[in-house]
C-alpha cells in the first residue's frame, strides 16, 4: 500500500482542484487563491487515518511557515486544524520543494508577530477575524532537523 492509496480527497471542489493542479504540475507555483500563492500541507486525518492534502496561503519567514485556521471567518475551526493539533509533524510543499515540519500553535507576542505576517501575505485574514468571535488560530510549521 502506498501513501496515495491512503489519500482521501477533500469534499470541497476548490481544494480538490488545487491539489490536482499541484500534483499534476509537480509545483505549487502558479496555483493561487485570489491571485496570491499557496503551499500544500499533507497530513494524516485524526478521525479517518487517511492522508489529507490542503492548500493554504503561503506565509513564510526564515524557512518557517504560518498556517492560519481562518475558515473564512466561520465560527468553527477548519477540519485540518484538528489534524495539525494531533500531529507532531507534517509535510509541506512550496514550489517543487517538499520538507517535513513540526507543528505548534502560537500565542501571545509570537502569534501577534506571525499574524501580522499572515495579514501582509493575505489581507483577507483581517476581515475574517472581524467576522468571527473566535480567535483565529495561527500554527507555526518549523523545519525538522
Amino acid at each position: 500500500m502506498t501513501i496515495e492509496d491512503d489519500y482521501a480527497p477533500s469534499s470541497q471542489a476548490w481544494v480538490r482542484n488545487h491539489v490536482t493542479a499541484i500534483t499534476e504540475n509537480g509545483t505549487t507555483d502558479g496555483v493561487t487563491i485570489r491571485g496570491l500563492p499557496v503551499v500544500l500541507m499533507t497530513m494524516r486525518g485524526v478521525r479517518t487515518g487517511k492522508i489529507r492534502k490542503v492548500p493554504v496561503m503561503r506565509v513564510e519567514h526564515g524557512g518557517a511557515y504560518a498556517v492560519v485556521a481562518s475558515q473564512g471567518g466561520a465560527p468553527v475551526h477548519p477540519s485540518w486544524y484538528f489534524n495539525l493539533k494531533a500531529s507532531s509533524t507534517i509535510t509541506l510543499q512550496d514550489g517543487t520543494q517538499t520538507h517535513t515540519y513540526t507543528v505548534r500553535e502560537l500565542d501571545g507576542d509570537e502569534r501577534a508577530q506571525w499574524w501580522e505576517r499572515a495579514v501582509a501575505a493575505y489581507p483577507d485574514y483581517a476581515d475574517y477575524q472581524v467576522k468571527t468571535t473566535r480567535v483565529i488560530p495561527v500554527l507555526l510549521l518549523e523545519p525538522t532537523a
